[in-house]
């Protein structure tokens, strides 16, 4: 008899609540005898993770070097919950990141596994804050445990690879957003030990994607939740309601048409966004390397960069929803087409930047 799983995805803004609703649902995870473990990417990724690595701008130089630290801690949290769905018993390779230790900590934690994999009909565990065993009969299952996986997750991508992972190993899925004012996030972050810089919570509000799913079939078990005051107990049983049902209908690892067409529609966006990323950065260097051969002020070509930073931000988030939502669907498989796509974006940047740099150079020494 097989322990059930559910991995719970807690997206949201910043200091939007959704810490706080995590530890809620562990204290409902005891009065329904679940085992319940907490995975907070803000506990586990350190500040630093969010440098960007040298070489950032070299054409040659593979995607995967191009990541931020940030991006591949979020990918070692992933590979510690997938070794601990695979085997949690067995003992972690070589790693880099000291999340992969901390996060495997906390699963081992809250399964309490008695020296078998989570599949089997052997484990056994304690429900989270009880410390008597929980037996575990033939006649009877083990306890379900459920993982909180709790981040922004502020683009559909990032969920997906939940899903994912939640589908190639047969367990339940679901979704939480927790919805709350911009304002109220800022507010209270301020009043945190170490608050983020507020316009970090204005910018990724502008970029956040709540689930949807209409546009994404695989988001249908989600739920919205409120938190701009409290959260209710009404709150917290639509939550365990929806863990529940993905308790009982654990994903199928067989793909259909749909999905898989899904999986490459949201790889073939973000292939588009980094291309057009890379070609928009060479394009602002170059600009700011003439501006630079000009003599421009200090303080001008400070406020040239921040122009430009503004616009590429402004310009990568539109070029995404467009490619996301509005162009005809277009697969890995069509490199022509992805280049068609990037090279009309980055022309529309070109022209953006000729017009900034426009403001900041005369006539004369305007950049071509």
């Amino acid at each position: 008899m097989c322990t059930r799983i559910c991995l719970c995805v807690l997206c949201g803004l910043p200091a939007a609540g959704k810490s706080t609703l995590a530890q809620a649902v562990n204290s409902h995870s005891v009065q329904r005898g679940w085992r319940s473990a907490v995975i907070s990417y803000d506990d586990l990724i350190p500040g630093d993770a969010f440098n960007v690595k040298e070489v950032e701008d070299e054409e040659d130089i593979p995607r995967s070097q191009t990541q931020t630290e940030w991006k591949c801690h979020r990918q070692a949290v992933l590979r510690c919950v997938e070794q601990f769905l695979q085997s949690p018993t067995e003992q972690l390779p070589p790693i880099i990141y000291q999340i992969n230790r901390d996060a495997r900590s906390r699963l081992l934690h809250a399964a309490q596994v008695c020296g078998t994999p989570v599949g089997s009909s052997q484990v056994c565990g304690t429900p989270a804050g009880s410390s008597q065993a929980y037996p575990s009969p033939s006649d009877r299952p083990p306890p379900p445990l459920v993982i909180l996986l709790d981040d922004n997750f502020y683009y559909p991508s990032m969920r997906y690879e939940v899903y994912q992972l939640a589908r190639k190993h047969s367990v339940g899925f679901c979704q939480v957003y927790v919805h709350c004012p911009v304002e109220s996030c800022v507010r209270r972050n301020q009043l945190r030990p170490q608050p983020l810089p507020s316009d970090v919570i204005v910018e990724m509000a502008k970029r956040m994607e709540p689930p949807n799913s209409q546009r994404n079939p695989w988001e249908q078990n989600s739920v919205t939740l409120d938190s701009e005051h409290h959260f209710t107990i009404g709150c917290i049983q639509r939550l365990v309601k929806v863990i529940s049902t993905a308790l009982e209908n654990p994903l199928s690892p067989v793909q259909d048409n749909a999905e898989q067409k899904e999986a490459d529609r949201q790889s073939c966006v973000s292939s588009v966004v980094h291309q057009a990323d890379q070609a928009c950065r060479r394009l602002v260097s170059q600009a700011m390397q003439e501006a630079r051969e000009h003599q421009l002020p200090p303080e001008r070509m400070r406020s040239l960069a921040a122009d430009f930073n503004e616009s590429k931000t402004r310009f990568l988030q539109d070029l995404r929803r467009q490619v996301l939502h509005g162009l005809p669907l277009i697969t890995q498989g069509e490199g022509v087409e992805v280049e068609r796509v990037v090279n009309r974006a980055v022309d529309v940047f070109n022209r953006e930047k000729q017009e900034i740099i426009a403001r900041y150079l005369p006539p004369y020494d305007r950049i071509k």
